[in-house]
């Protein structure tokens, strides 16, 4: 699992979707199983999740599945991840659940309270305007909606809370655990209104 992780880290950028979609696989697939889980068991019936940073789309491919009640939009910026996400949903017949979108997630092209529940996972490490992208996530979110970032354990820990700080908004830290082994590789941010 080590291995896996610190290869798809230093190989952190992938324009060509299909050859991310193998690595995040490998490195990243526990963690999906585990954020599915947890997103699903939180998200309010009939809800609109918003995967931000969806790679390849095997997240919101999973919580679909898991939660045929809820629409999923994904996004992210490279538009091979896009298309090979938009290939999976169409293999898996999900197209009339889940759709993907090429945006910068500091500019997302959806309404102000559009969204229920906001996830993202291993994505943060790659923000350069990490108090942009958390304005923007916060905005489409609904009042009453969740916000939970997902990344490794390594990324700092004040860049998200100084971003949210400064807007008045609260984080809160948990470590989590992805396997049999007795440490965390990842870490959730929940953000939310002070």
């Amino acid at each position: 699992m080590l291995k896996a992780v610190n290869q798809f880290v230093q190989h952190h950028h992938f324009a060509d979707g299909t050859r991310y979609d193998r690595h995040a696989g490998k490195a990243f697939g526990r963690l999906h199983r585990r954020v599915a889980t947890e997103v699903a068991s939180a998200a309010p019936e009939g809800a609109t999740v918003l995967d931000a940073g969806c790679g390849s789309g095997r997240l919101a491919g999973e919580l679909a599945r898991r939660r045929p009640d809820l629409h999923v939009h994904g996004v992210d910026l490279e538009r091979g991840m896009i298309e090979v996400a938009t290939d999976r949903a169409a293999r898996e017949k999900l197209t009339d659940r889940v759709d993907f979108a090429v945006a910068d997630l500091a500019d997302l092209p959806l309404p102000d309270g559009s969204v229920d529940f906001v996830v993202s996972t291993a994505s943060l490490h790659h923000w350069t305007d990490v108090e942009g992208v958390i304005d923007s996530l916060a905005r489409v979110l609904r009042p009453d909606g969740q916000l939970w970032i997902y990344d490794l354990r390594w990324v700092p820990v004040g860049r998200v809370r100084s971003a949210s700080a400064s807007r008045g908004r609260r984080v809160e830290r948990t470590t989590v655990r992805t396997g049999r082994l007795p440490f965390a590789f990842f870490q959730r941010f929940e953000i939310a209104p002070a």
